[in-house]
């Protein structure tokens, strides 16, 4: 009697693993392999140590929810290799980015040229027919290795921030995708936090107060420029609403000059009150009108500013939005608690204040170390 081969074991496309923790729990993730290619999806769920029939009625109820996205993601992941998946022909990516970019584009959204640059960063990447339905996990952390060894702008590496703006241009782009039923998931979601591009921290270039006083002694060509950027310094603004400034936004209240600005950048009202150095550096209002601007300023402020820092003996990077670094410096370096500068900054929290706060601390870490070695 002929020997009945047993049929092969069907290897599964997607495995349900776990990871160990430091912590004794254990992380769980879906292990993905298809035509030859690896990735991984973690599912933010978490086995607990069994210590007792609780924590194992826990487990038992985690892992079946497990078991379900994996069940759920198996059918996502054949049906799209039938190609059933939403009965529409295939779309290009760049065709997908280019109508991403119109949409961002009509609902008056910024940062279009950004979109652009990610659309030729992607042809250079993938070329011109690669398909939406292709973008997997192992594409988007090719994009992120592209972005970070081989893509030249103007012959340089892009910079960390600017590598950060295109990884959150291309998963706006891929989240948009999924909500048009064009893709099933954004792959960004199951790349581990640690592989994607991150913000560096903020340097804030200011002026101290001793080269504040260098600048003041120090003649510009084009003094009304002078005035705006001390003005700056005392008070805050940015140049966008010193070149917006009209005469109608001050007014006098109960002893106290104080300005009412709606902020370009946020849209966000603020009373600012103006200490009597900041008042010092307005030109006289003489017999203009309230509708009439505070300041007129060059179109090209920054060309007139740099001669004169030069002058003044200040080499560090020099701009008009020094002026505002300088004025949230000082404030917390003479006392002011940093909710009080976050309300007269605008900002919309208190975390945008934060980092001046550490260059405060840092200022006052070298002022206590200078007495490092004095007494041995």
């Amino acid at each position: 009697m002929p020997r009945v081969k047993k049929p092969k074991k069907v290897k599964e496309p997607i495995r349900l693993r776990t990871k160990d923790l430091a912590d004794g729990c254990k992380s769980l993730y879906l292990d993905i392999y298809r035509n030859g290619k690896r990735s991984y999806e973690y599912l933010k769920m978490y086995l607990v140590p069994e210590t007792d029939s609780n924590a194992r009625h826990q487990n038992e109820i985690t892992m079946a929810a497990a078991n379900a996205i994996k069940s759920k993601r198996i059918i996502e992941l054949t049906s799209g290799e039938a190609g059933i998946v939403n009965h529409v022909e295939k779309v290009y990516l760049l065709d997908w980015m280019n109508t991403y970019r119109e949409n961002q584009k009509k609902r008056g959204k910024k940062g279009i040229d950004h979109i652009k640059s990610v659309i030729r960063i992607l042809q250079e990447y993938a070329g011109d027919r690669y398909t939406l339905d292709r973008v997997d996990l192992s594409f988007c952390q090719g994009y992120i290795d592209f972005m970070l060894t081989a893509y030249r702008y103007r012959g340089k590496l892009i910079a960390a921030s600017t590598r950060n703006t295109y990884y959150q241009i291309l998963n706006g782009a891929l989240n948009a995708a999924v909500r048009a039923k064009r893709m099933l998931r954004n792959p960004f979601n199951e790349m581990d936090k640690s592989e994607k591009p991150k913000m560096p921290e903020s340097v804030r270039s200011y002026m101290t107060i001793e080269e504040v006083r260098a600048l003041i002694a120090t003649p510009i060509q084009n003094e009304e420029v002078k005035r705006a950027y001390l003005f700056s310094c005392f008070c805050g603004l940015r140049i966008s609403d010193i070149v917006g400034l009209k005469w109608k936004d001050v007014f006098l209240d109960n002893g106290q000059y104080r300005l009412s600005v709606a902020m370009q950048k946020t849209k966000e009202p603020i009373y600012l009150p103006l200490s009597n150095e900041a008042l010092k550096w307005m030109p006289e209002q003489g017999n203009k009108t309230g509708n009439d601007f505070v300041f007129h300023l060059p179109a090209h402020i920054n060309v007139c500013l740099k001669p004169w820092a030069v002058k003044a003996g200040i080499t560090k990077h020099f701009t008009f939005h020094t002026a505002r670094h300088t004025f949230a410096t000082m404030m917390l370096t003479l006392g002011a608690d940093l909710y009080t500068v976050s309300k007269l900054l605008g900002h919309t929290s208190v975390k945008m204040t934060q980092v001046y706060a550490k260059i405060v601390n840092k200022k006052k870490d070298d002022a206590v170390n200078l007495t490092n070695g004095l007494f041995d």
